[in-house]
């Protein structure tokens, strides 16, 4: 079963992954901090889906740490990589409070989001250094890639050989079991 970790030590923001990232995946930053993601939010109380990007397969993007979303979803957000997925609860004090979202979200209503954080990037017009950065990211990204295809072409490639050498050898014994019948004629 999946950890549940507390991230604000009061119980108000509970997130338990779903789906693991790899280990290289990127994480909101101060070089990153625009992050898309995929969502869908319920309520705890009635698991009543309120919202969600999955019907119209959209993307929410917006930066963490400014204020612009719940402050559950800034704190959460900021501890995930690309890739993963977790399941966010949240209490009212971290999500819309006494005063709710009506009439999707009622007052004092405890929340729940599967979160996928898809992407994270830089401002617009961040500084040169921030995209040159990222573009030799990516190019090692890309070159480990290739390495993995490479490596995965030369198994099978090394699959197909002995593959074909097995059905060598077989037929060489099939070969050998036909000629050994002739040339033993009877005697007269």
């Amino acid at each position: 079963m999946a950890e549940t970790i507390d991230l604000t030590g009061d119980g108000g923001v509970l997130k338990t992954a779903i789906r693991k990232p790899k280990a290289d995946a990127m994480a909101p930053s101060d070089s990153f901090p625009l992050v898309d993601v995929h969502y869908e939010g319920t309520l705890a109380e009635t698991g009543e889906v309120f919202d969600t990007t999955h019907e119209d397969n959209t993307i929410f993007s917006f930066e963490v740490g400014t204020g612009s979303v719940i402050k559950a979803w800034d704190i959460a957000l900021k501890t995930m990589k690309v890739g993963e997925v977790a399941k966010i609860t949240c209490k009212p004090e971290y999500a819309y409070g006494t005063a709710g979202s009506p009439p999707e979200i009622p007052p004092d209503s405890t929340l729940v989001f599967e979160v996928e954080l898809v992407n994270c990037r830089p401002r617009k017009g961040s500084s040169i250094s921030t995209v040159s950065d990222e573009k030799a990211r990516l190019e090692e990204l890309k070159k480990q890639r290739e390495m993995v295809a490479k490596s995965k072409e030369e198994e099978k490639k090394k699959r197909e050989e002995a593959k074909a050498a097995a059905a060598a050898r077989i037929q060489a014994k099939l070969d050998a079991k036909k000629n050994q019948g002739k040339g033993k004629a009877k005697a007269k």
